[in-house]
């Protein structure tokens, strides 16, 4: 397997980002030959960085290509000679834009500019990175678990973020049906990813749930629960997914079991790590409580895939921001 591996080389798009650096870090460590998209190729340091404090020291396997979302430049150069690609590159707002064609846009139009070049490059399949947002956003239907069957409607009241993911992936769906030509797409639908942040590298959703609540300034909590993945485990149901013969045409939720509430992670840092709760406010709800329940049941069965529980990928997070890893 070893030896396969090293023949076989993998596009990641957006490798400065939370998902980007671990999934090049894991591919490293097992043996492949990686390529990674930058906006611009001045970030590299800050890859590299990441990575030797992951505990890489050989760097003869990665290349960097400057490659942007927006824009047709180098997106060719980008694929040439790749297996597989991962395109987990996705804006991710702090706050909604006012406009939201400012989400829409390069979300669509960027995974449609991966599958056109891989398409014409002969890559055997591309791993796009959807998000739990496309399939489980215009239900509220009580007790309804979410799979992959379900969508979430373009046409409801919805987030720029929600909607972005939503239009991109059934684009992608669409694009590969109508002129894919033999290429193959999975798709992975992550819930709020977590665990620990290499090289300071950290997400939205790191920022929000866990030093928001560890520092104070998150002093509610939403009136939903949240799915709870960790981020090795994304990285590990994407390598599975684009070694898997059975995974071509599928969707895949990432989650651990279970969902929690902002208040519920308040308290199982209170719990756990007492030494940094000094700042968490009482979070009080606003709102009823709504329960959003998802299984992950198609990605254990079809790909034998694992993850760690919700609390260990959370107390991971916390440790590596406080410098307790």
């Amino acid at each position: 397997m070893e030896n396969v591996q090293k023949k076989m080389t993998v596009l990641v798009t957006g490798g400065t980002g939370f998902l980007g650096v671990h999934t090049v870090l894991q591919l490293l460590q097992q043996g492949y030959k990686v390529k990674t998209t930058l906006r611009s190729l001045s970030k590299k340091d800050t890859i590299i960085k990441a990575l030797e404090e992951a505990g890489i020291t050989n760097f003869s396997h990665l290349s960097f290509i400057e490659a942007d979302l927006t824009s047709d430049n180098n997106w060719d150069e980008a694929v040439k000679d790749c297996d597989y690609v991962l395109h987990v590159a996705s804006p991710f707002p702090a706050q909604d834009p006012k406009d939201e064609n400012e989400l829409i846009i390069p979300a669509r139009d960027g995974a449609l500019r991966v599958l056109k070049a891989s398409r014409d490059a002969g890559v055997k399949r591309v791993v796009l990175t959807s998000s739990f947002a496309a399939v489980g956003y215009s239900k509220n239907i009580k007790d309804h678990i979410f799979t992959e069957e379900d969508w979430t409607d373009v046409n409801a009241e919805l987030p720029a973020y929600i909607k972005s993911k939503t239009v991109a992936e059934k684009s992608a769906w669409e694009f590969i049906e109508k002129e894919g030509n033999g290429l193959e797409l999975s798709v992975i639908n992550p819930v709020g990813i977590f665990g620990p942040a290499v090289g300071g590298i950290t997400s939205a959703s790191l920022d929000i749930a866990v030093s928001g609540i560890l520092d104070g300034t998150l002093n509610y909590t939403p009136t939903f629960t949240m799915g709870v993945v960790d981020v090795r485990d994304v990285v590990d149901i994407h390598i599975k997914t684009m070694l898997s013969p059975k995974s071509a045409g599928e969707r895949f939720i990432a989650t651990s079991d279970g969902v929690m509430s902002f208040y519920d992670v308040a308290e199982l840092f209170k719990k756990e790590r007492p030494q940094y709760a000094e700042n968490i406010q009482k979070l009080e709800p606003i709102g009823e409580e709504f329960y959003k329940e998802m299984s992950n049941e198609k990605a254990k069965t079809i790909l034998d895939w694992n993850p760690r529980s919700r609390e260990e990928a959370l107390l991971a997070s916390v440790d590596s921001l406080m410098g307790n890893s």
